[in-house]
């Protein structure tokens, strides 16, 4: 037994022994007992029923519907299925298909933050290296983002929704693994998709800056740390601050994406 509980079991039989005693030596003649007045009832709570969360945007899973396996044994299922939609190659040259569900459902988690770190996105990184001109970014580096926002724009929307239903126990289930139990991951994307429609678009050159570093170590890769000079650019989250990078004309086209998407997605209409 808890000492505590110990202890507060002597105070408790001191008390009582105390009392015996004082009631023998106690004279005949005491004063009539007060009344006990017993408290009135009081019903107990009512149980109260945990509510379920509300979704927003619920996803309608089509009929008929594949079983989708574990999503630890899911990379061969998804990457059949993303080839069909994409081409093989394009899979193979622009994609990272191990963990693909993981890698997508945590970048777009990832896309409202700070920092959206390139080692869990689900693209492969863009060859060459960002550019500078005169203190802005450069006009050559929108083409390097060509080809990916090239494959973006080729793919058909419609079907790209349907797979992504079809898929959708997967983002969900690592949604939650993810770290929100209850929470929907749609609702999650069409929100993260609304705030990267929000970006600015900069009508002039965007204006970058290397920040100051103290000290005697020199990065070895300083294009990687260039911020905006402004600093309400600057402040922006990591995915609008990507877009920002790719360039006006990238940023546009890969909005006017986003937007057609987000339509099919947040229209969808949910079997409860």
């Amino acid at each position: 037994m808890n000492k505590r509980w110990l202890g507060l079991g002597s105070i408790l039989a001191l008390i009582a022994i105390g009392a015996y005693f004082w009631l023998r030596q106690a004279p005949q003649q005491l004063p009539p007992p007060i009344p006990v007045v017993s408290p009135p009832a009081v019903a107990p709570p009512a149980a109260i029923t945990p509510a379920k969360p509300a979704i927003n945007y619920p996803v309608a899973l089509p009929p008929g519907m594949t079983q989708v396996p574990p999503l630890e044994q899911a990379d061969d299922f998804v990457k059949e299925r993303i080839a069909q939609l994409l081409g093989a190659k394009a899979v193979k040259t622009q994609l990272l298909i191990e963990n693909f569900v993981r890698r997508v459902v945590a970048t777009v988690d990832n896309l409202p933050r700070s920092l959206a770190p390139p080692k869990m996105w689900p693209i492969r990184p863009t060859p060459g290296r960002f550019t500078i001109e005169h203190g802005s970014i450069g006009a050559k580096n929108a083409a390097r983002y060509a080809p990916f926002v090239a494959l973006v724009e080729a793919v058909d929307s419609a079907r790209a929704v349907a797979l992504y239903r079809e898929l959708y126990p997967l983002f969900q289930r690592a949604y939650e693994e993810l770290g929100y139990p209850g929470k929907y991951f749609n609702d999650r994307l069409v929100a993260v998709i609304d705030l990267l429609l929000a970006t600015p678009e900069p009508s002039g050159p965007l204006q970058v800056e290397l920040p100051e570093i103290h000290g005697p170590l020199k990065p070895t890769h300083p294009w990687l740390l260039y911020r905006f000079s402004d600093p309400a650019l600057e402040g922006l989250s990591s995915g609008q601050k990507i877009l920002l990078r790719v360039g006006p004309e990238n940023e546009k086209r890969l909005k006017s994406k986003l937007a057609e998407l987000r339509k099919l997605i947040a229209g969808e209409k949910a079997v409860r």
